[in-house]
């Protein structure tokens, strides 16, 4: 049967699936903890299959696919493997929350597949390798570029791993009614049957079978809503009359005496919280609480629906000062840290021929593409839905999916001034995930609605992380015990460390999700930093300069590296600020940094072999109707790794 045929099938039957969910729902046959539970296990038993169909100890399908999959399905994978909890779960948020400011991860995310395009996708599949630090030792020889590729490779992928896992936590908890640190052990199951038992092969399938449960479940919400308000079911044509809406709305919130006196009340706890902390004499414990609190409450006081009396103020203009330049360093950021993240690079190790490789990167943007097209509705349908469901609604009469979120410690309602209403400065945001998730529920469809988005956000965050975790495996595994320790190492001894490792390092990041040390978004954004600025120059130096050597590459990457995060742990724990600059733009300042030291140090030092050289010339000009045949270097690759 044709790989077309099968998926689908499969399309079919889950639609089939979720229609008799509903139906049983409608006529009161399921609870809706039944469906949660149903949408989790069926998820997951998809995903085991997957695993155990798909299961192989062939080092050419573990680590790259066989190098047969075609441009479409890996275009579906890429943006699978893509679209992680962040696009998902978070996207939807933060614009609903920052306006246009939030299409910074729009732009940011989807002009970095024509930086992948351009520069990297197809001259990394003419080299023809496992993983991003095979092309960094053998392009720049030796072992260091390698040991520092992997320590990048490691540093990124752990750091957006953990992004994956809260996605994890956070659906699972709410959802199936399991504790948010249970959770993140529980929906890694899937994810560990697939990337154990067949690598590269398994994740490949999976995250085909996942992106099509992602855009369904993704769609489906805003589409519903769209119909039900305007009866045309594209809401990307409708939410311009939403936001429309919402402008009306927020002015009239924002002029609302009680409006008013509860932001008073929040400004007056932020002053006296400050006040405090400025007096002295109070412990160090208690200093950090009250600098969260002043934080809160000043937010709380200055950040009403609209900033101005008359206007809608910064949500729908372009921003200025500041705001511009954070907005454009963060859009820079996720453009490099896109085209310079390992697991997203080595997709285009799995195709059949460079040809295949460009096609599957335009493939690629067209599945991201709708998902981000739909996201700004997502946001205006939102915030029109707490708009019209909430403020203004009685203390004693929250709505239910008030109640139903609230114990997951994302947003509070409080009755600062107790006059028993809800006022818009009385819904206290912590963290903009809950907006898609509960999303359905905000809006009062179907529960079986709100069953399949969290099909999709595991969907989302567990395809993520099935590449992820293999990177980190691989990583360690192959480029470091095989390439740098031993390289005597059986077959059979390399791949059962790998499954070690991805054990262990799925263990090890559902521990530290537990801590809940940041959003999502912000997690992801602190990856994309780290691997834009220590994979993106020593890459394009690598491929565009033939003069790049491995002095330049090391001292480049590490240099990008140390710089950037440097900066994003201080200006997020200690108070660093560099122009201004938000700390989920850091890389705006490794990445340059990396560039120029990998110039500076490569002319400084000699040149490398006449045999390297080749090899810059020779990927960079492809043969595009066929697969790579031979090796530059004549390097010992395992066997089928071109």
């Amino acid at each position: 049967m044709s790989l077309d045929k099968i998926f689908g099938l499969y399309t079919l039957g889950f639609l089939g699936i979720t229609i008799l969910i509903g139906i049983g729902e409608a006529i009161g046959l399921v609870t809706n903890q039944m469906i949660g539970w149903i949408f989790m296990a069926l998820s997951l038993l998809i995903y085991v299959f997957i695993g155990i169909v798909t299961r192989t100890s062939n080092p050419d399908q573990y680590y790259v696919a066989g190098r047969g999959v075609p441009a479409v399905y890996n275009g579906m994978a890429t943006g699978s493997d893509w679209m992680s909890a962040a696009s998902f779960i978070s996207m939807g948020g933060a614009l609903s929350a920052q306006g246009f400011a939030g299409l910074a991860y729009v732009m940011g995310w989807t002009g970095g597949y024509l930086l992948l395009a351009v520069f990297l996708g197809p001259y990394l599949r003419q080299f023809g390798a496992y993983t991003i630090p095979d092309f960094l030792g053998a392009r720049f020889g030796g072992n260091q570029a390698r040991i520092v590729g992997v320590i990048g490779a490691i540093a990124c992928s752990f750091t957006y791993l953990i992004a994956q896992v809260t996605g994890v936590g956070l659906i699972v908890s709410r959802f199936i009614g399991l504790d948010f640190n249970i959770g993140v052990f529980v929906g890694l199951l899937g994810v560990l049957f697939c990337s154990v038992l067949g690598g590269m092969k398994s994740v490949t399938w999976t995250q085909v079978a996942q992106y099509i449960i992602l855009i369904i479940s993704y769609l489906v919400p805003v589409v519903y809503m769209s119909w039900t308000l305007f009866s045309i079911p594209i809401p990307e044509l409708t939410y311009g009359q939403i936001l429309q809406r919402n402008n009306v709305r927020a002015i009239e919130i924002t002029r609302d005496a009680k409006e008013k006196e509860t932001r008073a009340l929040w400004k007056q706890e932020a002053d006296e919280a400050n006040a405090k902390i400025k007096a002295g004499g109070v412990p160090e414990a208690e200093v950090e609480k009250l600098k969260a609190q002043a934080a809160l409450a000043s937010r709380q006081a200055t950040a009403p629906a609209a900033s101005e009396d008359a206007k809608f103020g910064r949500y729908l203009t372009v921003p200025t000062g500041t705001g511009m330049w954070n907005f454009l360093a963060l859009t820079f950021c996720l453009m490099v840290g896109t085209a310079g993240l390992p697991h997203i690079l080595t997709r285009y190790y799995t195709t059949p021929s460079v040809r295949q490789a460009r096609t599957s990167v335009a493939w690629s943007l067209f599945f991201i593409f709708l998902l981000y097209f739909t996201a700004p509705a997502y946001a205006a349908f939102a915030r029109f839905t707490i708009y019209a469901k909430l403020v203004g609604t009685k203390i004693s009469e929250l709505p239910r999916w008030v109640t139903l979120w609230q114990p997951a410690g994302l947003f509070s309602v409080v009755d600062k001034n107790n006059d028993g209403i809800v006022q818009w400065a009385d819904f206290v945001v912590r963290s903009t995930d809950f907006v898609v998730l509960s999303m359905p529920e905000i809006a009062g469809l179907p529960f079986v609605i709100t069953g399949l988005v969290m099909a999709g956000g595991l969907a989302a965050a567990l395809s993520t992380a099935d590449g992820l975790l293999l990177t980190i495996a691989n990583a360690i595994s192959h480029d470091l015990y095989y390439n740098v320790i031993d390289r005597t190492a059986s077959l059979a001894k390399r791949l059962t460390i790998t499954k070690v490792l991805l054990i262990v390092t799925a263990l090890i990041a559902a521990w530290v999700a537990t801590f809940r040390v940041a959003i999502i978004v912000e997690l992801v954004a602190w990856a994309f930093s780290l691997a834009g600025a220590s994979f993106f120059p020593a890459l394009v130096m690598g491929i565009w300069w033939k003069r790049a050597n491995k002095a330049g590459a090391v001292a480049g990457m590490w240099v990008g590296l140390i710089v950037t995060a440097y900066y994003m742990i201080g200006s997020r724990f200690y108070g660093v600020s560099w122009f201004g600059t938000w700390t989920i733009a850091s890389a705006i300042f490794g990445l340059p940094a990396g560039f120029l030291t990998i110039w500076i140090v490569s002319l400084l030092t000699q040149p490398p072999p006449q045999a390297v050289q080749d090899l810059v010339v020779s990927v960079r000009y492809p043969k595009t109707g066929q697969a790579t045949k031979g090796d530059p270097l004549g390097r010992d690759l395992p066997a089928g790794a071109h």
